[in-house]
């Protein structure tokens, strides 16, 4: 009987979760799900000086805004040492690994040597079968592990195919270092077995990794779980992105007003496709994912692409959840909403959502709406000339007689001043739309004043500043 598949994101608690992190545990998450199966998070947080609690509920935090959220508590790496240190003395007793006792200034002038003959730098092995008897007294050894120096080791990569290596190319690695501590190698693979993982999904710069891990496993004579590696994110320059990169976190989209399911959606298209399909729900997600879709190159972080995403669900998403989203999009990022004022942004979602690429953009659409006081744009009210005082003075007397707040009953207003002003709609609308909301740009004139409702127009029509 087959194992229940089991998937793992591990990132390191030194900083916020990276967009390439992101994506990487959304894979893992998506396959774990279309298999029936668990993803579970593990937080690498041995870098003592670096990591840190609030980069763990960041990252947490994170992971849940965008819809993943991981299978049973989080598996807390450093909690684990002690069982990373008896699996290298394992190794050690077993002959799959030996204490080197190199000094830092030996493996320096190994490296410098390397880097004259412009090769890469492989230890030279020096201990590997030497006796201990001849050990310096004085220095503290690292334990390595015992690399196969002969033969080729073939990944069956479940992205990039079959992958060989020869495996002199690969050094005997350092296992445990000379204070006592566990590297990643050993820590990773002693992790991953522990917590019953099948499947190891990550980015394609792990690959020289996952063939020295491999070799733990079966000196171990533990059961290898199967590799994917995914190739990595890159700027739109084609370069590799980093975390100095603009918008490289999620907190870089939220504040911006990017919806999850948006970014969750640009994510999951970034680098794997089904068929010809664009929008995918969450349930469509886990239904289609799989490892065929992904592709073995590289894929380049589109911010205009994103927008458009965003743009698309904007439109096309219930009303009262963008609502909801805008609501604590203000919370979080700009001012909250005032209750006397949600009503109002809330029915005039239809229109101040047009064109609108972001939240950010929405909420400054709605800027006129929210607002008690006109902020008038400087320029814009030297507009506010005598012909137009008239406009909005012959408008305002009309205004008053109108029952009910609709296109229908304002259109005749409208008409008559651009007939008895001699005008046009722009020599009515503008002077209008400055009075009430303080700019020339903006929604519909016809919008702007239902959205306002019958009272507010009339007290901004009275505006001081207007006279």
């Amino acid at each position: 009987m087959s194992k229940v598949v089991a998937t793992r994101f591990a990132p390191s608690p030194t900083g916020a979760l990276h967009i390439g992190g992101v994506r990487t545990a959304l894979f893992n998450w998506l396959f774990s799900k279309n298999k029936k199966g668990t993803f579970h998070l593990r937080i690498e947080d041995t870098d003592k000086e670096r990591s840190k609690e609030e980069h763990k509920i960041q990252i947490i935090k994170s992971l849940k805004w965008i819809g993943i959220e991981h299978d049973g508590e989080e598996y807390i790496q450093s909690q684990k040492i002690e069982d990373h240190i008896k699996i290298a003395n394992e190794l050690l007793q077993k002959g799959n690994a030996y204490k080197c006792y190199c000094s830092a200034q030996e493996i320096e002038e190994q490296k410098k040597r390397a880097r004259q003959k412009k090769l890469p730098y492989i230890y030279n092995r020096k201990w590997r079968d030497a006796d201990e008897k001849d050990a310096p007294k004085d220095i503290k050894p690292v334990i390595r592990f015992k690399s196969k120096i002969e033969g080729n080791t073939k990944l069956k990569d479940l992205v990039q195919g079959d992958v060989e290596i020869e495996n002199n190319t690969i050094e005997d690695f350092i296992i445990l270092r000379n204070d006592g501590t566990p590297t990643y190698n050993l820590s990773a693979t002693v992790d991953d077995h522990q917590m019953g993982m099948t499947h190891i999904i990550r980015g394609d710069d792990h690959k020289i990794n996952t063939f020295k891990q491999i070799q733990i496993y079966q000196a171990m004579g533990w059961d290898v779980p199967e590799f994917a590696h995914i190739p990595l994110i890159h700027t739109i320059e084609g370069k590799k992105l980093s975390k100095r990169d603009n918008a490289s976190t999620l907190d870089d989209y939220s504040k911006i007003g990017i919806m999850p399911d948006a970014l969750r959606n640009y994510l999951l298209r970034l680098g794997w496709s089904y068929e010809d399909k664009e929008i995918f729900t969450l349930d469509e997600s886990i239904k289609y994912f799989n490892m065929e879709g992904i592709g073995k190159s590289p894929s380049k972080l589109d911010m205009s692409r994103i927008l458009s995403m965003n743009e698309h669900y904007i439109k096309n998403i219930d009303e009262n959840d963008l609502f909801n989203q805008l609501t604590e999009y203000c919370k979080l990022y700009k001012s909250e909403i005032k209750s006397d004022k949600k009503d109002k942004i809330k029915n005039s979602l239809t229109f101040l959502k047009n064109k609108a690429k972001t939240l950010e953009d929405i909420f400054n659409n709605s800027q006129y709406i929210m607002m008690d006081e006109v902020n008038f744009n400087q320029d814009d009210i030297k507009l506010i000339d005598d012909k137009a005082k008239k406009v909005i003075l012959e408008f305002t007397t009309q205004f008053a007689t109108i029952d009910k707040m609709s296109k229908e009953a304002l259109e005749p207003i409208v008409n008559k001043l651009i007939k008895s002003n001699d005008t046009n709609f722009k020599g009515i609308g503008q002077p209008l739309r400055i009075a009430l909301t303080g700019s020339k740009f903006g929604p519909g004139i016809y919008d702007i004043i239902i959205s306002l409702g019958k009272e507010e127009v009339k007290k901004r029509l009275a505006n001081k500043k207007l006279n």
